[in-house]
C-alpha cells in the first residue's frame, strides 16, 4: 500500500531548488515539454528580484510520499487583484503532481491558506501573475508551447475539477501560416492605411529601449484595462519586464502605430525562444549562456509569437483600431518571413470572449492550436 502524502512548505534554499526541479520529474518523457530556464523560474519566485512581490505575497508547498517529492503548488494574494478584480480573490499556481492523491492534497492546502488570508474565492492556475503563465492547458498537448506559454499533463484537468473547481475563463492561441497569408478585404484596408498621411507604423527604436518599453507597457495598461483578469503593471514591473524582454526584442518585430504623431497601438512579436532553448535542459551555466547568446544574434525559428498587442482604449470598436492592427500584422509578417525565416505565427493568449481581438486573430487560415483554462472555486 502506498505511503500517505504529506505536505510541507518551502522554507530552505534546498526546498526551493527541489520545487523548481520537480518539473523535470513530471515531464522527462514528454516530447512536447520545453524545459524552462531554471534561472528564470527562480527569478520569478524570488522576492528580492521580482517586483510583483511589492504588492503581493505567496506561499509554496511540496508534496511528499515516502521521502520522494510527488507534487508542488503555490498560493498567492495580490493587492492589485483585490483592487481590480473581485475583492476576496486569491490565486494558486505553479501546480504539478504525479498522481491524483497528491493533487488533491496540494489543492486543499492552497485553498486552506487562502481562507486563512481572508480570501473567499480561489482562481487558478495562475503562476504567479496573470502576466506570467496563466491557465491550465486543456487542448494542444501534442504540440510544444511557444515562448512564455505553459504545458501540462492531461490528467490535471480531471484532478482539478474533482476538487470542485469550475471553469472561469478559457484563453486561446491561434496559429497561422504566415508565408501565404492574404485576404483581399484586409489588403485593401492596409493599402488605404499606407496612403493615409496621418498614420505611421514604425519599428521600435532599441537605442531608446527603456523609453520605448515604457511607452509600450503603458499603452498595454490602457488597452487591456477593461479585460477580465486585468491587473496593471507597476512602474517597477515595467522596468523588470523591459530588462527581461530586451534580449529577445528585435526592432523589425515590434511595431508602434501612431496617428497624428500620437502612439495609439503596438504589437510585440518575439521569436519562439523555446526552439532555441529546448536542448539546454534549463541550464545556462557554464556554457549554455554563450550558446544562447550566439543563437539570439540572428535567430531563425519556425514560429513567431505575438504575446502582447493593444490599441488605445479610446479607439476600441473603431474601424481605425482594426486598420492599425492589420497594418502592424502585415508589416511585421513581411520582416518575419524575409529576415527571420519564420513560416508560422501564433497569436495569444486571447480571452475566449474578447470579440475585438478574436476578429483580428481569426485571419484566413488561422486555427486554434492551444486552449488554456482558468478555474474558480468559492471557498
Amino acid at each position: 500500500m502506498n505511503a500517505p502524502v504529506s505536505i510541507r512548505p518551502v522554507v530552505t534554499k534546498a526546498d526551493r531548488k527541489a520545487f523548481v526541479n520537480f518539473a523535470w520529474d513530471v515531464y522527462r518523457n514528454d516530447p512536447a515539454w520545453v524545459p524552462p530556464l531554471k534561472d528564470e523560474v527562480h527569478g520569478i519566485l524570488n522576492p528580492k528580484k521580482n517586483p510583483w512581490f511589492g504588492h503581493a505575497r505567496a506561499e509554496l508547498w511540496l508534496a511528499e510520499r515516502g521521502g520522494e517529492i510527488v507534487g508542488r503548488i503555490s498560493a498567492q494574494v495580490d493587492d492589485l487583484v483585490q483592487e481590480h478584480m473581485e475583492r476576496g480573490t486569491g490565486q494558486w499556481g505553479m501546480f504539478e503532481a504525479l498522481d491524483g492523491e497528491a493533487a488533491a492534497a496540494l489543492i486543499a492546502t492552497a485553498e486552506g491558506w487562502l481562507r486563512e488570508q481572508g480570501m473567499t474565492r480561489a482562481l487558478g492556475p495562475v503562476s504567479l501573475s496573470i502576466w506570467d503563465e496563466p491557465g491550465l492547458e486543456i487542448e494542444g498537448f501534442d504540440e510544444p508551447p511557444t515562448a512564455m506559454m505553459g504545458h501540462h499533463r492531461p490528467e490535471y484537468q480531471p484532478w482539478i475539477e474533482a476538487a470542485g473547481h469550475e471553469k472561469a475563463k478559457d484563453l486561446i492561441t491561434y496559429e497561422l501560416d504566415i508565408t501565404n497569408w492574404h485576404d483581399p478585404l484586409i489588403s485593401r484596408l492596409i493599402e488605404a492605411g499606407e496612403r493615409n498621411p496621418r498614420i505611421r507604423i514604425r519599428s521600435v527604436d532599441k537605442s531608446r529601449f527603456d523609453e520605448e518599453a515604457r511607452l509600450i507597457l503603458n499603452l498595454l495598461n490602457d488597452a487591456w484595462s477593461n479585460n477580465w483578469g486585468y491587473v496593471p503593471l507597476t512602474e517597477a514591473e515595467i522596468a523588470y519586464a523591459g530588462k527581461k524582454l530586451k534580449p529577445i526584442i528585435f526592432s523589425e518585430l515590434v511595431r508602434i502605430a501612431e496617428v497624428d504623431g500620437e502612439a495609439v497601438a503596438f504589437m510585440l512579436t518575439i521569436p519562439d525562444i523555446n526552439e532555441l532553448t529546448k536542448d539546454l535542459n534549463g541550464e545556462l551555466f557554464p556554457f549554455n549562456f554563450v550558446k544562447l547568446l550566439w543563437r539570439l544574434r540572428k535567430p531563425r525559428t519556425r514560429r513567431l509569437r505575438v504575446p502582447l498587442m493593444g490599441v488605445a482604449k479610446k479607439l476600441h470598436g473603431s474601424r481605425l483600431a482594426s486598420q492599425l492592427a492589420f497594418m502592424m500584422i502585415e508589416f511585421t509578417r513581411r520582416d518575419a518571413v524575409s529576415k527571420f525565416g519564420a513560416t508560422h505565427g501564433e497569436f495569444g493568449w486571447i480571452l475566449e470572449d474578447n470579440k475585438g481581438m478574436l476578429s483580428i486573430a481569426q485571419l484566413p487560415g488561422a486555427h486554434i492550436n492551444h486552449r488554456y483554462r482558468i478555474y474558480e472555486k468559492v471557498l
